[in-house]
């Protein structure tokens, strides 16, 4: 990861998360929620959490498989992640927070049933090779679950467009103290290929024997669902 983004998710770290419920009306959790449904997380399952930031969706995840069981939260920027385990306390659930980019993941193959990464792959250099890397470390049968914004069609395009451009940059910039990161952030969700376009990406590893996605709120964003071969 570059450090420019690195530092750029340092600066914005204290406010990101009323940054995105704000911003999102509070409807990314009810993404997360349907993420790791479609997951088909279930008891004592082991998951790891990339790019976890500030641990919503380990946490989503560490409500279905209860405590007994393995639930890490990874990322590149150690201060996203430094309210997360007072959230996991508080929401009584047990998560190890680590250190580590998804292009280099410290852990053996097949160790977890399911990865997941939440608005993360975008920002990663290689998403290919983060994929890859989110496959290797889960077992035959597991899950890799990617959930990413997209580009809405039509009406709703036109209207999300509008939001994302001129309105989200102004309101993440007064709540976090810098609007240049939520440009940022805005024009990589825009340019960041979706639907058979990172299908296609997913292909690419060969580390899948199937592969499908859901849209969400119109293809504001979008559920990707691979099952490792």
């Amino acid at each position: 990861m570059s450090e420019a983004v690195r530092r750029m998710f340092s600066e914005i770290a204290p406010k990101y998360d009323i940054s995105n419920t704000v911003l999102s009306a509070g409807i990314h959790h009810r993404w997360r929620t349907k993420a790791v449904r479609l997951s088909d997380a279930k008891k004592g399952d082991a998951v790891l959490d990339c790019a976890t930031g500030t641990g919503d969706f380990a946490i989503s995840f560490a409500k279905i498989t209860g405590k007994d069981s393995t639930i890490i939260g990874t990322d590149f920027c150690a201060p996203m992640m430094e309210t997360a385990p007072e959230k996991a306390r508080k929401s009584n659930v047990n998560i190890e927070f680590r250190e580590a980019d998804v292009m280099n993941l410290p852990f053996e193959n097949g160790k977890f049933s399911i990865s997941s990464i939440g608005f993360g792959i975008r920002n990663v250099d290689n998403p290919l090779r983060g994929i890859s890397e989110m496959a290797r470390v889960v077992k035959s049968g597991g899950k890799v679950i990617i959930l990413e914004f997209g580009q809405p069609k039509g009406m709703w395009g036109t209207l999300f467009q509008f939001y994302s451009t001129k309105i989200l940059p102004i309101i993440g910039g007064i709540i976090s103290g810098n609007k240049k990161a939520y440009t940022y952030l805005q024009e990589t969700s825009a340019q960041f290929p979706c639907r058979e376009e990172f299908v296609a990406i997913m292909k690419e590893t060969g580390k899948f024997s199937d592969i499908r996605y859901v849209p969400l709120t119109g293809g504001i964003a979008y559920i990707y669902i691979g099952t490792v071969s």
